[in-house]
């Protein structure tokens, strides 16, 4: 699992980031989503500058920001009834999925749980949507190793030296997200022949 703190550093052409901050979801009511929120979800409200011309508010927990921002036109608003999985939303980490599974039952939320099984591991998944049908999912995907992707090398043309050089540094970019992970997955070094 990739802790909070934890930066592995990108190509210089990346943005200069360090963390998720918040994310914004347009409500049909804050005062709803503001409860759903603070009683499903576990927020807290905190401080919204008093500049803004528009109805809202923040929330924060979980070391993320939740903004609720008033729609415009309540009514316009698209009302999704069907929870499918593959849709826009955000993911919680939790610690008893059968806790979220009976806090949901008492609370009358209607769910849909599925299993995902990736070479052996398995990660469960339990997803509902908020009062305006945006999707949250509750999730034990710390199971599932951060692994990168080898980036596309393109070395026709360049020095095998170069080449090298090049898997030299996408093993280290490995080697920094594997410290970055739970210290039960580790990443071998392996020599790389230069010929």
């Amino acid at each position: 699992m990739v802790g909070s703190n934890c930066k592995i550093e990108t190509s210089d052409a990346s943005l200069p980031l360090t963390s998720l901050n918040h994310i914004s979801i347009v409500c049909r009511s804050v005062e709803e989503s503001l409860n759903f929120y603070q009683k499903v979800l576990g927020f807290f409200p905190i401080r919204r500058p008093g500049s803004f011309d528009f109805d809202g508010a923040w929330l924060f927990n979980y070391g993320i920001g939740i903004h609720l921002l008033q729609s415009e036109n309540p009514k316009s608003m698209p009302i999704k009834a069907e929870i499918n999985p593959k849709d826009n939303h955000i993911s919680f980490q939790c610690e008893s999925l059968s806790l979220v599974e009976n806090k949901l039952k008492e609370m009358g939320i209607s769910y849909v749980q599925r299993t995902v099984e990736e070479g052996g591991i398995f990660v469960d998944q339990i997803f509902f949507h908020d009062p305006d049908g945006f999707m949250v999912e509750i999730c034990n995907c710390e199971n599932l190793p951060v692994i990168p992707l080898p980036a596309p090398v393109q070395v026709a043309g360049v020095c095998k030296r170069v080449g090298c050089l090049v898997k030299q540094q996408q093993q280290q970019q490995q080697q920094k997200v594997a410290q970055c992970l739970s210290p039960a997955i580790h990443v071998k070094e392996a020599h790389i022949p230069c010929a």
